[in-house]
């Protein structure tokens, strides 16, 4: 069939990434052309496969769903980003929807209520699973004007650095995840952390858990 809508599922667990392919398969309209287990490897499939929607985790080692689709908007990519994550955290969603996302469902997401998503985030629309359209709604009345936001004065770089130093990685380790050199890394840090006012990792670590940069289970 021709004209069909070109998919890449990104999860770091191969199981959800093998469950959510069958279901695809089963809609004749969705075809599935590739998979990645992380954002880094997704921005290479996105520049090999060239999919109309990238189906996309948040929560995945290096660089995350959040900070891949803020990578993929400044390259200019067409593919649409669909956020797929068991989070309807009120501060997940408001980043990703700051970062252009085509939308926000949950995997408890049925296999009809799944392909319907992504032909409404192919064909240009918004699409929010209703839980976290209400935490989207909630967050919007809750901002009261004036207070300024540090994370909003970080540049898309910085707020991916800051999620992968907060993770633990090293200036090298982070300049290896983004594709660029230790001095940029470094110096991308150090814009950061002066924006948000932290001297330390563990500052650091405290203000990316507290705005959900980073979650910790358990």
């Amino acid at each position: 069939m021709t004209g069909r809508i070109r998919v890449l599922i990104v999860d770091d667990h191969a199981i959800l990434r093998e469950g959510v392919r069958a279901l695809l398969q089963l809609q004749p309209d969705l075809e599935v052309v590739g998979e990645a287990a992380d954002g880094r490897a997704a921005l290479a499939e996105v520049e090999r496969l060239d999919p109309d929607v990238v189906l996309m985790d948040i929560a995945m080692p290096g660089l995350g769903g959040i900070e891949a689709a803020l990578e993929l908007k400044k390259l200019g990519r067409r593919a649409r980003v669909l956020i797929l994550s068991q989070y309807e955290d009120r501060e997940y969603v408001r980043r990703l929807l700051k970062a252009g996302v085509a939308g926000y469902v949950l995997k408890k997401s049925a296999g009809a209520e799944l392909a319907n998503a992504i032909r409404a985030a192919h064909r240009g629309g918004l699409v929010l699973a209703p839980e976290v359209a209400r935490a989207a709604m909630e967050e919007g009345a809750g901002a009261g004007p004036g207070a300024a936001d540090p994370y909003e004065s970080l540049t898309d770089r910085e707020k991916q650095v800051l999620k992968l130093v907060a993770e633990g990685l090293s200036n090298k380790e982070v300049a290896d995840v983004l594709g660029i050199s230790v001095k940029t890394a470094m110096t991308h840090r150090e814009h950061m952390m002066e924006k948000l006012g932290v001297h330390n990792r563990t500052e650091l670590v405290r203000f990316a858990i507290r705005r959900g940069v980073i979650r910790v289970d358990g």
